[in-house]
């Protein structure tokens, strides 16, 4: 072999270069020609971005010439395309016209998103889309393709408001697929139900009675509220959300609300779970009778009303009940609601604990010295005091004498002479008044007090002014079925009976006498205690021919022959 004396290696053979040559462009040819092959018509394959230009991509895919990819597919994408970047293309055609392999990437990843989405299918594994509207029956997903989410599969629960989900990113279950007509349904619920189930199989394996932990509230009804603790609700009672009073268990807690509770009891049978919140804490009445001692003045809010008293809270969890027996030294209380509202703050003292039936007894009026202790010191029988009208009634008038202190004007005590049907017809609310004390009863709690003692009785002294067989004169004031009464003198009143009208019968009264008439009569009965004086008209007979004047005699007769001829004798007069 012939050696090149330059470089002391074989001589160069004329032509040897150009040959090497030739046979490597054949080479590589052959190996461009031979990787192509490889690849199919509507495959994807990895290509590497080598240029940007105009409104076309340059990715080498290894072939002899670069395939485009139209701009726009990136923008549609939402995808900056920069060169170095390797990325997955569909192979549409090895060469077109002009010698130049067409690419897509749209189409590659549709085909990637339809891969996924075919294995999820057959796995029963979720995908995640965007929920991009409300369409009929349900909602549209976008998961890389188009897919129908139903109503009824969007949740566990019916969702009224399927709007509020648009543009919400969710994962949802391939319940059908059909490739070929680009068909895709989903079931959010599917899975929700699924993931329930991994919950509940692990919060049952750990749940025991004491546990502590974290649940929502799921829903509230009146007698409690369904806590969600993974997988599995529980039960939390309205009488263990609270040491104190609790009306309805929305006062405390609302739907999704995060709360942390204590297992009660748990079935594992049926699954039932009971819940308390209250039991984090200890119980109040452990130790109330330290905290409240018997005598002592505290100060609580009024929670409850009822017909027989008062609710007092005197902390969380601590309710006393004021009796109406105990609001009031001197008002008889009917109901609590005249002395006391909801809401108000009040002065009491504890006057009983009992930490077994976690009852409390408290009283208000205990706070307060009681008027009636005293009372005989400062009111006695006989003394004149002054008063406002408290109150009418139909027996009398109760007077206020002192804050606390009423005393009682019975009717009967307020003339002595007038028939006084109500108190109204001389007392008003509110009008001062002076009375008299007639008894002081300290053990009763009453006062008796009178208006007519202030003045002397005029029917003391009747039997010496108006003796029997005298006679008296007055006016008819009023006529009843049995007679007419004759005012005598102010609040003196003495009654002419039917019978003592005429010596023959009379009908009626107003046959013989009229309201008006002055009379002169004949006292026949006088009795001072039963304040009654019985009057005559026949007894002025005895009278006649006698002492008795000439206009007497002619009256007389006149009303012996009654009716209307007497009536005409007298207007003829």
């Amino acid at each position: 072999m012939e050696k090149d004396e330059r470089k002391g290696g074989p001589a160069e053979v004329p032509g040897r270069k150009e040959a090497i040559a030739a046979e490597g462009e054949e080479r590589m040819e052959d190996w461009f020609s031979q990787e192509l092959a490889d690849f199919e018509e509507g495959e994807v394959v990895r290509g590497r971005i080598v240029q940007v230009r105009g409104g076309e991509v340059l990715v080498d895919v290894g072939y002899k010439s670069e395939g485009t990819i139209a701009l726009e597919e990136f923008i549609r994408a939402g995808a900056v395309p920069n060169v170095g970047d390797e990325i997955e293309v569909y192979l549409e055609a090895k060469e077109d016209d002009e010698g130049v392999i067409v690419l897509s990437k749209e189409r590659a990843d549709k085909i990637k998103v339809w891969d996924v989405v075919s294995r999820a299918y057959e796995k029963g594994m979720g995908v995640e889309g965007k929920v991009v509207e409300v369409v009929k029956g349900g909602l549209a997903v976008d998961v890389g393709v188009r897919a129908f989410l139903p109503g009824s599969q969007v949740d566990l629960r019916p969702v009224k408001n399927l709007a509020s989900l648009v543009g919400q990113m969710i994962r949802a279950k391939v319940i059908k697929l059909n490739r070929r007509r680009g068909n895709v349904v989903l079931s959010r619920r599917a899975l929700l139900e699924e993931e329930r189930e991994d919950r509940k199989r692990h919060t049952l394996s750990v749940l025991h009675e004491g546990m502590v932990l974290t649940g929502a509230i799921k829903n509230i009804t009146d007698y409690g509220a369904f806590v969600d603790l993974g997988g599995i609700d529980g039960l939390l009672h309205v009488t263990d959300m609270s040491w104190g009073r609790i009306g309805h268990p929305s006062e405390i807690f609302q739907v999704g609300d995060q709360v942390e509770v204590v297992v009660l009891h748990f079935d594992k049978e049926t699954g039932r779970v009971s819940l308390g919140y209250k039991q984090k804490s200890l119980d109040p009445w452990e130790s109330v009778e330290t905290r409240y001692p018997l005598g002592s003045k505290v100060t609580g809010r009024v929670v409850s009303l009822t017909n027989y008293g008062a609710f007092v809270e005197l902390e969380a969890g601590i309710e006393g009940l004021v009796h109406v027996s105990e609001m009031s030294w001197t008002r008889r209380v009917r109901h609590p609601s005249k002395l006391v509202n909801v809401g108000d703050q009040v002065e009491v003292m504890v006057l009983d604990v009992n930490r077994a039936t976690k009852r409390i007894s408290l009283g208000m009026k205990q706070v307060e010295p009681d008027p009636w202790g005293t009372i005989e010191e400062r009111y006695t029988a006989g003394m004149r005091v002054q008063g406002k009208v408290r109150n009418l009634t139909d027996f009398g008038a109760f007077v206020e004498l002192e804050p606390g202190v009423d005393g009682l004007l019975h009717i009967s005590d307020m003339s002595w002479t007038r028939n006084i049907g109500h108190p109204s017809d001389l007392l008003k609310k509110g009008q001062p008044i002076e009375t008299v004390i007639l008894n002081v009863d300290r053990e009763a709690k009453r006062i008796s007090l009178g208006v007519k003692q202030i003045q002397p009785d005029p029917w003391e002294m009747v039997a010496q002014r108006y003796p029997v067989g005298s006679r008296v004169s007055g006016k008819v004031v009023r006529l009843t079925d049995f007679g007419a009464f004759v005012e005598l003198e102010p609040g003196v009143d003495g009654l002419l009976h039917i019978s003592q009208m005429a010596d023959r019968p009379v009908g009626r009264p107003e046959d013989v006498v009229n309201a008006g008439d002055e009379l002169t009569l004949v006292v026949i009965r006088v009795d001072p205690a039963e304040r009654r004086i019985g009057l005559s008209l026949k007894e002025l007979a005895a009278a006649v021919g006698g002492e008795a004047t000439q206009e007497d005699r002619g009256r007389y007769r006149r009303r012996q022959r009654g009716g209307a001829a007497a009536a005409d004798d007298e207007e003829e007069e």
